[in-house]
């Protein structure tokens, strides 16, 4: 992938954030979209070996458009400023709608890497689910924290969205109250893009998210209730 390409067509979009200027360079963004695909594609490919579930996910499901969602929006800028990627199994592309554990990725205009997995405002069905996980698997969740690969890698789960007060039904004094009351269990890191060395771009991605997969792994032992229970 032409990383150089990428961050300099990601930074004049961010200053040219309009339909004319993205029209007038889409040829550029066409090229840079199928050299990204490839990435993905490798990607998968290398997270498949240790996470088989993903395996023979669709690179081109797991691609985010470019296009902005803006009708909800206060911003009305029509695109986004980054190329970005989402794989789980089945090709759920959005697991805040589906839930389940999800490996992302993007690159920014600033050339900064982000990557990391979990499930970010999973909904409410399944973010009960990780909950009571916690409660039910105390110390397989202890086990996951203490992960020497995961903290090195990612730190802790970020805390974006936490409650003020214990859910409702959970218990203030639990040992993990302080994780049963986020809203998002996510573990991500961010690091400059190898610009010098694309070839090391995939390798890095692979070998980061093969650390978040003890997480992955014990997310997805947590089943929502069916309405029989």
């Amino acid at each position: 992938m032409h990383l150089r390409d990428l961050t300099q067509f990601l930074k004049e979009l961010a200053d040219n954030n309009n339909r004319p200027w993205f029209i007038m360079n889409k040829p550029r963004y066409d090229i840079l979209r199928e050299e990204f695909l490839q990435v993905v594609t490798e990607m998968i490919a290398g997270v498949g070996k240790f996470d088989p579930a993903v395996k023979f996910s669709n690179p081109k499901k797991a691609m985010f458009r470019i296009n902005r969602d803006v009708r909800f929006a206060h911003d009305k800028s029509p695109y986004k400023t980054r190329f970005s990627a989402a794989v789980a199994p089945n090709d759920m592309r959005r697991p805040s709608q589906t839930g389940g554990p999800t490996y992302y990725m993007q690159i920014d205009g600033q050339g900064r890497l982000l990557f990391g997995a979990g499930e970010y405002m999973p909904p409410a069905g399944r973010l009960k689910a990780l909950r009571q996980h916690m409660v039910d698997d105390a110390a397989g969740f202890k086990k996951v924290l203490k992960n020497k690969k995961l903290r090195l890698t990612f730190g802790d789960i970020r805390d974006e969205g936490k409650l003020m007060r214990p859910p409702k039904g959970f218990d203030a004094d639990h040992e993990h109250i302080e994780y049963i009351k986020l809203k998002s269990f996510f573990v991500w890191t961010e690091i400059d893009v190898p610009m010098n060395q694309p070839e090391l771009l995939v390798p890095l991605i692979v070998n980061g998210l093969k650390d978040a997969f003890p997480l992955v792994q014990w997310m997805r032992e947590a089943k929502e209730e069916t309405e029989a229970e």
